[in-house]
């Protein structure tokens, strides 16, 4: 007789032991003191950035997403410059205290936190968000994409050893070894989750979204690059190539399509060939156009993080020697126009346009297809423009004269290096932030009494009171009563 193990409900079990063991070792996290958070997260830290190289290199071989040098770049960032940029924010306990307004903000931590990995940025995405998550006093349980299992699980393991010899209870960190579709839904709808971190496919963060659970996801990205037309054109152009072709293009921040104007549009043609750009005959782009999506409208693996060589192989195109990025002209937006979507991969669409007025518009259409709330880069010398465009665009970082992907993610820009980057109510997302540990703790306001009632009353307690006064001595009991309610209507 042979025994049938049912992997959906042994994914299942686990995850619940996994929340009863976070959610012991997140009551025992939330009795520590700062510093002893601070200890452990840089514990985590370094044992992270000490192994970057190894675990870059896993999740290479692992995946076939990416190229393992930049992953070790990546490795690097959501150790080393995510612990430096938290390492001195006060998450625990009294984080504020007001003395003048006698007001005391108190950091609550959210409990235990679902952290949602995908295969594009495995081993990145856990240390972020295990540091994250730790540094405000919560807990989390990892759901691994399955493609990515052993390099996502040879993260936690590094990182939870370092934070328990720092004293971390050990529960604190975990992650599915048997992931599923019902584990991960299990883990989402649990009573003893309380937020869902989701970062994935728009599938997934949908399914974050409707758990019943609060979370925070990010939808996809889709930033067109325009480049003005009174930008240095050979850095521009050199800044979106040095974006799309990290780690072959694997962040959702990186740059998906360029806009020109008629007036610079051979010039900026001209630069890319130069930089090692190769633009699509129509035959080809039709060609490679059948093998970006999907019949079912989504993103095709096959290209996702894929070399230019391997993408030859896979379409049967040939591209010179030494092309870094494939480009294709477009004219059309729309979710049949794969063109005009999200293309995790060395691939651009080029648009035309008559004005930089008209670039603003196509801009706007291309993201309310598909990226709203995202990203955008803008590369100009015109500070009026920058406004304009800052004002209209429909996402929640517009970056000027920086790699789309590096800006993104706060390690070109002075914003909040983050590899959650929320997309705003315009984009499905419960933020607009590059996520901190600030986003997963709660307040408690503590606020003494400054005010009493008669002083809050003010004139409209004397308004009141000389209303009654105009009452006939030989009003009834009801008649008074009536009056006084009026006065009192009246004023509301």
């Amino acid at each position: 007789m042979v025994n049938v193990i049912d992997k959906d409900l042994v994914s299942i079990q686990e995850v619940r032991n996994l929340l009863k063991d976070a959610t012991e070792a997140q009551k025992e996290l939330a009795t520590f003191s700062q510093e002893k958070i601070d200890n452990i997260c840089k514990a985590m830290t370094m044992a992270a950035y000490d192994n970057r190289v190894k675990l870059a290199k896993m999740a290479n071989e692992e995946t076939g997403f990416g190229i393992w040098q930049d992953k070790v770049v990546k490795n690097s960032f959501a150790s080393k410059a995510v612990w430096e940029n938290m390492k001195d924010m006060k998450t625990v306990g009294v984080i504020n205290e007001d003395k003048m307004n006698k007001v005391m903000d108190i950091a609550v931590p959210v409990g235990v936190v679902a952290g949602l990995i995908p295969s594009t940025n495995p081993t990145s995405t856990v240390i972020y968000k295990a540091l994250i998550s730790l540094k405000a006093g919560n807990s989390i349980v990892f759901s691994p994409h399955p493609t990515a299992l052993k390099c996502i699980t040879e993260t936690v393991d590094i990182i939870r050893n370092a934070a328990v010899r720092e004293g971390c209870p050990a529960g604190a960190i975990s992650v599915m070894t048997t992931p599923t579709m019902q584990g991960t839904a299990e883990l989402m709808k649990h009573d003893l989750t309380k937020l869902i971190l989701a970062t994935g496919g728009s599938a997934m963060v949908k399914a974050a979204y409707s758990s019943g659970t609060p979370a925070i996801g990010v939808g996809p990205g889709n930033g067109p690059a325009f480049i003005e037309k009174t930008a240095n054109i050979p850095l521009a152009v050199k800044h979106i190539m040095d974006s799309k072709t990290f780690d072959n293009g694997t962040i959702c921040a990186s740059e998906q399509s360029v806009v020109v104007e008629e007036v610079s549009k051979q010039a900026v043609m001209n630069e890319f060939k130069k930089q090692g750009a190769y633009f699509l005959t129509k035959e080809e782009a039709a060609q490679l156009e059948k093998f970006i999506m999907r019949a079912n409208g989504t993103m095709n693996p096959q290209i996702v993080g894929k070399s230019i060589d391997t993408i030859s192989k896979l379409t049967g195109l040939t591209f010179p020697q030494g092309t870094r990025v494939l480009i294709a002209e477009e004219n059309r937006v729309g979710m049949k126009v794969p063109y005009s979507r999200e293309k995790l991969a060395p691939i651009l669409a080029f648009y035309t346009t008559k004005d930089w007025e008209d670039a603003c518009q196509l801009c706007i259409e291309i993201l309310t297809n598909e990226g709203a709330g995202h990203t955008m880069v803008i590369h100009t010398e015109d500070d009026n423009v920058v406004r304009e465009f800052g004002l209209k665009k429909p996402v929640s970082r517009l970056l000027v004269n920086t790699p789309g992907t590096l800006g993104g993610i706060g390690a070109s820009t002075n914003i909040n290096p983050a590899l959650t980057l929320g997309c705003g109510a315009v984009g499905g997302s419960s933020t607009s932030d590059n996520i901190s540990p600030e986003n997963l703790f709660n307040l408690r306001k503590v606020a003494y009494g400054v005010r009493e009632l008669d002083e809050l009353r003010g004139e409209d307690l004397n308004l009141v009171d000389s209303k009654v006064e105009t009452c006939s001595t030989t009003d009834s009991k009801d008649e008074l009563i009536n009056k006084i309610v009026a006065a009192v209507l009246e004023k509301l």
